[in-house]
């Protein structure tokens, strides 16, 4: 069993939407300070394809995919907040697929982590809020397919609600969906198993105080595979919220996750999901600090065989 947590990435993730408050050179950012500072090798970077039609289908309908591929606006994809182009389609495909090969590395080595990902604002029919294919749901949905799991968890930590995730298994007993959130700012919300809304101005401690309740709800479903959504936007200057976490208190975060985790053997999946600091390197900062605890929790965990 490997020590070592799987870390996956493509060049493609960063592409290029035109002037933007989402900073899609983070990706790459990410992965740069990650070799810098020595914690993962470029050897060790698994560069995925993009999931396959076959896959996208578990989750998304085939209209909904016919107006992706031939790049139609319609009401399904007009809500993306993106523009639409076959560079910006096959990125999403890309981080699809490679949510689900790092859930799929995770299962044998304890930890897998997707440097991008965590689209949780795509429906099986529309897109919204910055994402066109829900590739946490496409990830559970394809191991659930080939047999390497049945119950799973979602733990989205982003300064939005995963309505597109929560909608999208809320008639599925295996599947359980928490999120914690601001609860005053978009989306509308969907109902998820278990839903904490934050008031505006909510700080580290209250944070982390209410993630450890809702955790207990978590590891009392017994997934056999936890997905984290680890959004960078919770943070104190985030341009499009108004919760005030810290770089410490988003630390603490991403230990009581990935801990817990850990300590119950369960295979976990790190995706980034959003984070619009003023300054892109707060935003990079958070995320190489969640890819960090990640890591160095691998290289101690032993999970179960699967």
């Amino acid at each position: 069993m490997s020590s070592t947590a799987a870390v996956v990435h493509a060049p493609a993730y960063e592409c290029d939407i035109g002037p933007h408050v989402f900073p899609t050179e983070k990706f790459a950012l990410v992965r740069r300070c990650l070799v810098a500072a020595g914690e993962i090798d470029e050897a060790q970077i698994l560069c995925p394809e993009p999931a396959p039609r076959t896959d996208l289908l578990l989750v998304h309908t085939p209209e909904y995919l016919s107006d992706l591929e031939h790049l139609r606006i319609t009401p399904r994809t007009a809500c993306s907040e993106l523009p639409l182009t076959a560079e910006i389609v096959r990125a999403y495909a890309l981080a699809a697929g490679g949510t689900t090969l790092a859930a799929r590395e995770a299962l044998t080595r304890g930890v897998g982590i997707n440097l991008g990902g965590g689209f949780h604002h795509a429906f099986a029919d529309l897109a919204s809020g910055f994402c066109y294919i829900n590739d946490l749901a496409v990830a559970i949905r394809v191991l659930q397919r080939d047999g390497h799991i049945e119950r799973a968890a979602v733990v989205d930590c982003d300064l939005h609600q995963g309505n597109g995730t929560a909608h999208l298994f809320r008639d599925d007993p295996r599947v359980f969906t928490f999120s914690i959130h601001q609860q005053n700012l978009y989306p509308i919300k969907e109902r998820g198993d278990l839903d904490i809304g934050l008031d505006n101005e909510t700080g580290d401690d209250e944070f982390n105080r209410r993630l450890a309740e809702g955790l207990e709800r978590v590891w009392a479903h017994r997934p056999e595979l936890l997905l984290y959504q680890a959004g960078a936007d919770p943070y104190l200057d985030d341009q499009l919220g108004s919760l005030r976490l810290t770089f410490a208190g988003l630390e603490a975060r991403d230990r009581q996750v990935l801990e817990g985790a850990a300590a119950r053997k369960i295979p976990a999946v790190v995706t980034l999901g959003g984070g619009y600091a003023r300054k892109v390197s707060d935003t990079v900062h958070i995320h190489v600090q969640t890819s960090r605890v990640a890591l160095h929790l691998a290289r101690q965990r032993s999970p179960s065989p699967q």
